[in-house]
C-alpha cells in the first residue's frame, strides 16, 4: 500500500486507484473521474496529458487537472485554460472539543436535489448530481428546508476529504458550518482514516479550518480547462 504522505501528493490519482476506482476513466495512462460524477483528472507524467485531455474533453464541456507542482500540457486547438486556482491542502492535526448543538442528519438519495440546489446557489459551477455518490453528506434543516451541508469527496483507504461545506446565505454566521465540519471530521476518524480538505489560498474560511485542527500542508493547484 502507498503511504499516506505519498497519496496526499496526488489525491485524485489515488482516490481513483482505491475507493473510487469504479468511477475511473483512463486515457493514455492519465486518470479521470467519470464526468457524470466529478470532472477531476490526475497524472504523474505531464507529457501524456495533451493527448488524454483531448479524449476526455469529448465527454464534457470542462474539467480540472489537479496537481501539486506539475503543469499539464493540452491541445490548444481543442482546449483552453479558463483559470488556474492556486489551492492548498489541509490535513487534520488534532480535533478540538467543539460543542454540537444542532441536529445533524445523514443525507440520503431523497435529498440529492436539495443538496445540488444549495451548492449551486452558494458555489455554482462544479458540483454534479452524481457527486453525491462520492461519500457521505450531512445536513442541517431549518424551517423544513436544508440550509447547511458538508460532505465527503475524494477518498482512499487512508484518507477522506471534507468538501461541499456550504450554508444558505440566510443562515450564515450561526456556527452551522463549524458544527458540520466537526461532525464530518469525527465520522472520518471513526473509520480510522485521516481527514483532509482542499481550498484556495486566501480563502476567508482558512482560519476556521485551523481552529478546527486542520493545518496547511502543501499547495494543490486546480487547472480549469474548457472545450473550445
Amino acid at each position: 500500500m502507498v503511504k499516506l504522505e505519498e497519496q496526499l501528493k496526488n489525491p485524485v490519482w489515488y482516490s481513483l486507484n482505491e475507493t473510487h476506482k469504479k468511477f475511473v476513466v483512463v486515457y493514455d495512462g492519465v486518470q479521470f473521474y467519470d464526468q457524470e460524477v466529478c470532472t477531476f483528472g490526475s497524472f504523474f507524467d505531464e507529457s501524456k496529458t495533451e493527448k488524454a485531455s483531448g479524449q476526455y474533453i469529448k465527454t464534457t464541456d470542462s474539467f480540472f487537472f489537479v496537481s501539486e507542482n506539475q503543469t499539464p500540457l493540452i491541445d490548444e486547438t481543442k482546449i483552453v485554460l479558463e483559470k488556474k486556482i492556486d489551492g492548498c491542502q489541509m490535513v487534520l492535526k488534532e480535533l478540538p472539543d467543539v460543542s454540537i448543538t444542532e441536529d445533524i442528519v445523514l443525507l440520503t438519495d431523497e435529498h440529492i436535489d436539495e443538496v445540488y440546489n444549495l451548492i449551486w446557489l452558494v458555489m455554482p459551477g462544479y458540483y454534479r448530481r452524481r457527486t453525491f455518490e462520492m461519500g457521505n453528506y450531512y445536513g442541517i434543516f431549518k424551517d423544513g428546508k436544508l440550509v447547511s451541508i458538508s460532505g465527503q469527496r475524494m477518498q482512499t483507504n487512508l484518507f477522506i476529504e471534507v468538501s461541499a461545506v456550504v450554508t444558505h446565505p440566510d443562515y450564515t454566521r450561526k456556527g452551522l458550518a463549524k458544527q458540520l465540519i466537526t461532525h464530518t471530521t469525527k465520522e472520518i476518524l471513526k473509520v480510522n482514516k485521516t481527514p483532509i480538505l482542499h481550498t484556495n489560498k486566501g480563502n476567508l474560511a482558512i482560519p476556521l479550518y485551523q481552529k478546527l485542527g486542520y493545518e496547511l500542508t502543501r499547495d494543490m493547484n486546480w487547472w480549469l480547462y474548457r472545450k473550445i
